[in-house]
């Protein structure tokens, strides 16, 4: 599930912005270029260039990106990151949550583009440069899932740390080399982690006498779906329960909560999937869920000895 509790909270007491950001999503979902283009000069012509519209725009490149239209994908990011830039010289980057999606949303597609065109050198540059740039806010898990995908698979597994769990005590998974890792980054607030759960279920026990580990790391957000504020404590109870209603064919599974593990591993999407290889490296690194045929698929590529 990639939407944040940011967006959830803007869609309920921000209706401009819900409404500039949906305009422009649905015309872009009938692949009406011009028609966003339109909804998107109407409301500057009336605001401004706000934080609002920033982010409309940065769906832009996305949608380019996704058309597969790189050179468009590469204007829209650019001017995208001019816009926030502009933006940012008023304010820190998380004062407010649009311009955090868009200038994430801007590099995002700056690197994407640049791997699509073979350049994967120079993305990975741009990602590593952001990251300097941007390590301490709340892009951060962005930037280096993008870095992940393109720079991961095949190198060691970076640590979990483990200073507090649920389940079965964490193992280290340098203790786990010799053996197949299956991470699975979920969200309390997640629909599909839930959905993916009977999967990884049914996966593990299918493997596990093959020796496939499946670690289960999630962190807290600050909130539950009762308590906008919720307390560290009230947070970690709410995930117990969670767990214990949607989760119970994992309830045994190992639980890391940290967010510095979410930071490492680029976690910014819920479910994020990634398979570690008995050498104790990365053999795939997928953000969102997958279907069962498919990470059955990938699981019995590293299972051989």
């Amino acid at each position: 599930m990639r939407f944040s509790k940011l967006l959830i909270l803007l869609a309920l007491v921000a209706p401009a912005w819900a409404g500039i950001v949906e305009d422009v999503r649905g015309a872009l979902a009938q692949n009406s270029f011009p028609a966003a283009e339109a909804d998107l000069q109407s409301y500057r012509g009336k605001n401004g260039f706000t934080a609002e519209y920033v982010e409309a725009y940065s769906w832009m490149g996305r949608a380019a990106l996704s058309a597969h239209d790189y050179d468009q994908a590469a204007s829209y990011a650019k001017q995208t990151k001019a816009l926030a830039l502009e933006q940012l010289k008023q304010r820190p980057l998380d004062a407010e949550p649009h311009l955090p999606i868009a200038l994430g949303a801007a590099i995002e597609v700056q690197s994407q583009t640049l791997a699509a065109r073979g350049q994967r050198t120079q993305a990975i540059a741009v990602l590593q440069s952001a990251l300097r740039t941007y390590g301490s806010t709340s892009i951060r898990a962005r930037l280096q899932k993008n870095l992940n995908l393109l720079s991961l698979e095949g190198n060691s597994a970076p640590p979990l740390r483990s200073d507090q769990f649920l389940g079965s005590k964490p193992p280290v998974l340098a203790q786990l080399k010799g053996s197949p890792v299956l991470l699975f980054f979920w969200a309390h607030w997640c629909g599909d982690c839930k959905a993916e759960a009977p999967i990884i279920t049914q996966l593990r026990a299918e493997f596990a006498p093959k020796g496939l580990t499946v670690v289960g790391p999630t962190k807290l957000y600050g909130y539950t779906a009762q308590v906008e504020h919720a307390s560290p404590s009230d947070e970690l109870a709410y995930i117990d329960a969670v767990r214990h209603r949607f989760y119970g064919g994992l309830l045994d599974m190992p639980v890391p909560i940290s967010k510095y593990n979410f930071d490492a591993y680029g976690a910014s999407t819920t479910p994020t999937l990634v398979l570690l290889d008995r050498a104790g490296k990365v053999a795939m690194y997928h953000p969102g869920a997958l279907p069962y045929d498919q990470l059955k698929a990938e699981i019995e590529k590293v299972v051989p000895r």
